[in-house]
């Protein structure tokens, strides 16, 4: 069943399993380190969005999709933690260092070097770390 058709319960259900896979946790600690984070309201509405972008039968693959998160955190200059989740998130769905390497590169070209640049020291940090 497409992501947009989802019951609330089985998006919710989703978006937790989705970001305990990204960081690393058990699906009972997301709620509570989300919004330690980022306030009850925002935690509810990124596990919610998380259900539906993240279903993992969707036209795109896991892979696809962490291809194309971390060129939108490149091109908005997003160089920090959420970055470095999504970029150690792109390698656990397959992702290559040659492929966030090339990535980067034609990034350059179209968000300019010096968002791409900053962001390849941090994906090779992720991959040397």
């Amino acid at each position: 069943m497409p992501s947009s058709g989802a019951e609330p319960d089985e998006r919710w259900a989703r978006g937790t399993a989705a970001y305990a896979s990204q960081f690393r946790i058990g699906e009972d600690e997301v709620f509570a380190r989300l919004a330690g984070t980022i306030g009850d309201r925002m935690a509810t509405e990124a596990i919610n969005a998380a259900g539906g972008a993240w279903a993992e039968e969707d036209i795109l693959s896991l892979r696809e999709r962490s291809l194309v998160v971390v060129a939108a955190l490149v091109a908005q200059g997003a160089v920090d933690a959420r970055l470095r989740g999504h970029v150690r998130w792109a390698l656990d769905h397959g992702v290559s260092r040659e492929e966030l390497e090339a990535a980067l590169a034609v990034l350059a070209v179209y968000v300019g070097f010096p968002k791409a640049s900053v962001a390849m020291e941090l994906v090779r940090e992720v991959l040397e770390g």
